[in-house]
């Protein structure tokens, strides 16, 4: 049975759990800080190990790309229940390097919520973009991560997956 599965049907386990022990995050020693229900804002701690350090002393770009990646579409998966989402494309600027323990730090404006709603109940589809970062230690900002997602009815379709077919 698959991983995923089994952690959403652990109902015991809070919502910060279920991120937190999800295999690949488990792995990276994440902490989330902050994650209230409607995932408005998002506060999860990426530690600095032996793991994730890259022979500069620094976080690996592949450890802070990793924990991005989902947290968008995971908002919108909870702030759009039964929509089908993804991350569609996401770009990273390592803006600094990141030598101390890393804060990511996700907002879903209200103004950008209310645009999806809007979009989905003219269109019913989405393709919202996200700007968040990751912040070192000292409160900088070591890494901008721009991330569209694709918001979709259940059980889309693409037109090049329709054609092959």
């Amino acid at each position: 049975m698959n991983v995923l599965r089994i952690l959403r049907k652990l109902s015991f386990l809070s919502p910060k759990r279920r991120i937190e022990w999800y295999p690949p995050f488990f792995f990276m020693g994440v902490k989330v800080l902050e994650l209230p229900d409607d995932w408005s804002r998002v506060r999860i701690k990426l530690p600095l190990n032996a793991f994730s350090r890259n022979m500069g002393d620094a976080m690996f770009g592949g450890y802070q790309a990793s924990l991005a990646d989902p947290i968008a579409a995971l908002a919108c998966v909870k702030r759009f229940p039964g929509y089908s989402v993804w991350t569609r494309a996401m770009s990273i600027d390592f803006v600094r390097e990141g030598k101390s323990d890393l804060e990511l730090r996700f907002e879903f404006e209200e103004t950008l919520f209310q645009k999806i709603r809007r979009e989905l109940e003219q269109t019913g589809r989405s393709t919202p973009t996200f700007e968040y970062a990751l912040y070192r230690s000292d409160g900088e900002i070591c890494t901008k991560v721009t991330n569209t997602v694709a918001i979709r009815p259940a059980h889309y379709k693409s037109e090049l997956k329709s054609k092959s077919n």
